[in-house]
């Protein structure tokens, strides 16, 4: 699919990973509304690439399916997704004094990195599915998991299990989605320079950094647009998951 002239929601993407890909998106010619809880920041990041912004929690089905109204209204019907959106606080499921992890502080992280994802892609492809044609597809979305999914950390269940979550409906929801011309594809990113390593010492993120086998460094974001670029226009791209790490096999802790 082209990426100029058509229309592109990006979740999460007023910075981090999210951020690299609408600025990508935006140099390409895309149209794109930006959804995420960081209303000033995604203003800012709007105003930036001469897009649109939307301030809502993708786990919220009325603020998603009013956000997709609107940005259908002002750039025409989407035709890209890529859900970036998601949070990974870590936290062990026993403590050192014995207590269990309340399922509060679990379901938070499952509902915002899997739900919220599952309520995006689903209320766009609802949507899309009975556009016009584009050469011999309708849409594509991408979702954003982590090596998480396969290698989790001590301290990651609920992130892994979230994350985990999307790599399994890959496949299935490619599968359903065939028959619309709608691809669905996920990126598994390792060790990436997001807002929050940014905040962290040179010496951690160094640290870090030669974990990773090559390059031995933390990844960039605009590396992971980049991938989302090439899942765009390469057509038979579909129903996997590539991991985008330098290799990289987390260790326990």
């Amino acid at each position: 699919m082209k990426i100029t002239g058509q229309s592109a929601i990006v979740t999460g993407g007023a910075s981090g990973l999210g951020g690299a890909v609408v600025d990508l998106l935006a140099a390409e010619g895309a149209k794109v509304t930006i959804f995420d809880l960081n209303a000033s920041l995604a203003e800012a990041k709007a105003r930036e690439i001469g897009g649109r912004s939307a301030a809502l929690d993708v786990t919220n089905e009325a603020a998603v399916d009013a956000a997709l109204s609107e940005a259908e209204k002002h750039h025409g019907p989407a035709r890209i997704l890529v859900n970036c959106a998601g949070i990974g606080t870590p936290a062990k499921v026993i403590t050192k004094e014995g207590k269990a992890l309340p399922l509060a502080d679990f379901s938070k992280i499952v509902a915002v990195n899997l739900l919220g994802t599952f309520n995006v892609l689903s209320k766009f492809a609802a949507r899309v599915h009975a556009a016009p044609l584009l050469g011999e597809e309708r849409a594509v979305i991408i979702n954003t998991a982590s090596v998480a999914a396969f290698e989790g950390q001590i301290g990651q269940a609920a992130y892994s299990a979230s994350k985990g979550g999307l790599v399994g409906m890959t496949l299935p929801l490619a599968r359903e989605f065939a028959r619309y011309g709608i691809r669905v594809m996920t990126i598994a990113p390792g060790i990436f320079l997001t807002p929050l390593l940014a905040s962290l010492s040179q010496e951690v993120q160094d640290s870090l950094g030669r974990q990773v086998p090559f390059p031995s460094r933390l990844g960039q974001p605009p590396e992971f647009a980049q991938l989302v670029q090439s899942i765009i226009l390469n057509p038979m791209l579909n129903g996997e998951v590539i991991r985008l790490d330098g290799a990289i096999r987390m260790a326990p802790k």
